[in-house]
C-alpha cells in the first residue's frame, strides 16, 4: 500500500537520479577528488614516517579532504602537515563545486515551469502592446477628425 506521498517522493528522487547521471561535471568533480586523494595519499606516504602504508596515507588524505578528521592517523612531519592543509583546501573547493552542482539540479528542475509562465507573461504583454496600439491609433484617429472638423470638445 503506497502513499501518494510516497509515490510523490519516489518519482522525484527518481528524477533527480536521471539529472545527476546527464551533469557530466559531477563525474568531473569527483573523479579529480579520488585522484587527488590517491596521489596526496601516496606522497603523504612517502614524506611522513607516521604513515606506515599506502592505504593508511589514501585513508588520512580523505578523511582530511572530507574534514572528518578521526586523528587515527596523523601526520607527524611539516611537509605531512603543509599537505593536510592543501588536502583541507581543496575538501573545502570540492564541498562547494558539488553543492553548486546540486543546486544547479534542483533549480534546473523548476525551471520548466518557469520557462511556460514566461511564455504566458510574454503573450499577456504582446496582446497589451497591441491594444495599447490600437487605443493610441483610435486617439489619433479621434483627435483628427477633431481637429478637420473644427469642433473642439467641450469642458463642463
Amino acid at each position: 500500500m503506497n502513499s501518494p506521498f510516497a509515490e510523490r517522493a519516489m518519482s522525484w528522487l527518481s528524477g533527480m537520479k536521471t539529472d545527476l547521471f546527464k551533469q557530466k561535471s559531477l563525474g568531473y568533480v569527483l573523479f579529480f577528488a579520488v585522484v587527488v586523494t590517491i596521489s596526496f595519499g601516496f606522497v603523504v606516504f612517502i614524506i611522513d614516517p607516521n604513515i606506515h602504508s599506502f592505504s593508511d596515507g589514501v585513508w588520512y588524505a580523505w578523511v582530511t579532504m572530507t574534514h572528518v578528521g578521526y586523528g587515527d592517523v596523523v601526520p607527524t612531519s611539516f611537509l605531512g602537515r603543509v599537505l593536510a592543509c592543501l588536502l583541507i583546501l581543496f575538501g573545502l573547493a570540492v564541498l562547494a563545486l558539488l553543492t553548486a552542482i546540486f543546486s544547479t539540479i534542483l533549480i534546473g528542475r523548476d525551471m520548466g515551469g518557469m520557462a511556460r509562465d514566461e511564455s504566458q507573461i510574454i503573450a499577456e504583454i504582446r496582446r497589451l502592446h497591441d491594444k495599447i496600439d490600437r487605443l493610441e491609433s483610435n486617439y489619433l484617429h479621434e483627435t483628427k477628425k477633431i481637429v478637420n472638423d473644427g469642433n473642439s470638445p467641450q469642458l463642463e
